[in-house]
């Protein structure tokens, strides 16, 4: 028998598995992967467990319950102030990367190309790949995190079929605005290449600044995936379920694939987010507030007095640091010293990109309690004072 032929040959563990393991095995405090460490709200712990007890534990319509999809329409009206038809226009997922990789599915063909921006997560190549595609990757500026629209106006050619982009951005924290979405339109507006927008920080923003969503954009709607996430809002990463947002005819490609990949998602589940989304309309505005205090706390126990550099972080759960005044080393050999040595646990921020430069970046998750975040500070400061290569 021959050996089996890898259909991701270069794939290996995660990072995100990596150093998770390594903070368990360490005893480091684990501001690596990006889940809270805080309880969803408990109104809506009770709406899933009500909705079991009622005897909602079967098979959903494959698209969603129609209470669920209904209630994220609503919440895109309110809040977005766009219009999405609950029928034809939303697919409900077992979490945002299988609606990720959903998306790319129905998306992408043998020979086409689908351009990414870097750093990025790191599911969107081995979907691309998987689909028969070709990624292509073009990258933000790490020092400043300006958007790189030049490299993106050279990659795009005859071939292009799809642009991915993340908004708020995970790791980099930046966001993308309504100007930022007309000059994507203006780079497209005569191919046929679509945008997936991977969008599933939405509600989380800060300093006054208001989410852009590709779906508010007349001209990009038309072509849009727009991906979300009810784990990332409702600190609820482990019950694993997101959305789908497109036009109708893309809509319909999807949920050919989606019904092979998993048909329908946790009934329970949906039945009681419908019920809590549709009594508790406050909880979106309190959620930016809620994550930029951890942001203040964070940086601001962090202080000026410090070897590492805070970068600008406009959303999203994640603080970046750049620790280039303390060491030459790779983001992979930093972080893993930080653990190992000093009990706390990061992500490199090269983990991200395809070709891995030296960055000197750490991406720090701050969904954490506020005793997490200041004995995370006391530690970064320590590494400040006594680290030496």
């Amino acid at each position: 028998m021959q050996p089996l032929q890898s259909k991701l040959p270069w794939v290996g563990e995660s990072i995100f598995s990596k150093m998770s393991r390594m903070a368990l095995e360490e005893q480091a405090l684990n501001l690596s992967q990006g889940f809270p460490e805080f309880q969803p709200p408990s109104e809506l712990i009770e709406a899933i467990h009500q909705a079991s007890l009622m005897g909602k534990n079967q098979y959903t319509p494959m698209p969603g319950t129609p209470e669920l999809r209904e209630a994220i329409a609503l919440k895109e009206l309110q809040i977005h102030q766009h219009t999405v038809n609950p029928q034809t226009e939303i697919t409900v997922t077992p979490g945002a990367t299988a609606g990720l990789y959903t998306a790319i599915q129905a998306l992408i063909h043998p020979g086409d190309e689908a351009i990414i921006i870097e750093p990025a997560y790191d599911s969107y190549r081995p979907a691309i790949e998987l689909a028969g595609g070709v990624c292509l990757p073009v990258q933000y500026n790490l020092t400043d995190f300006s958007f790189p629209w030049d490299d993106l106006t050279a990659a795009i050619n005859e071939k292009t079929r799809l642009i991915i982009i993340n908004t708020p951005h995970n790791p980099l924290g930046v966001i993308f605005s309504a100007a930022d979405f007309d000059r994507l339109y203006q780079l497209i507006e005569n191919t046929s290449i679509r945008v997936i927008s991977d969008e599933v920080y939405e509600h989380i923003v800060f300093d006054g600044q208001t989410h852009s969503s590709i779906l508010s954009h007349p001209g990009l709607k038309s072509r849009a995936v727009k991906v979300s996430s009810f784990g990332k809002t409702f600190h609820s990463t482990g019950w694993k379920m997101g959305y789908l947002m497109a036009p109708a005819d893309i809509t319909q490609e999807i949920r050919k694939v989606f019904q092979f990949l998993a048909f329908s998602v946790h009934s329970t589940t949906q039945f009681g987010l419908a019920q809590y989304m549709n009594a508790h309309a406050e909880w979106e505005p309190s959620l930016s507030d809620f994550y930029q205090k951890k942001r203040d706390l964070f940086i601001d126990a962090l202080g000026n007095n410090t070897a590492f550099k805070v970068m600008p972080c406009q959303g999203s759960y994640f603080a970046v640091l750049n620790y280039g005044n303390l060491s030459n080393l790779s983001d992979q050999e930093f972080a893993e010293i930080v653990t190992r040595q000093f009990k706390l646990a990061s992500i490199p921020i090269n983990a991200f990109i395809t070709e891995q430069p030296v960055t000197k970046l750490l991406r720090f998750c701050f969904a954490k309690n506020d005793d997490t975040l200041l004995k995370s500070v006391e530690i970064l400061h320590r590494i400040s004072t006594q680290y030496h290569d």
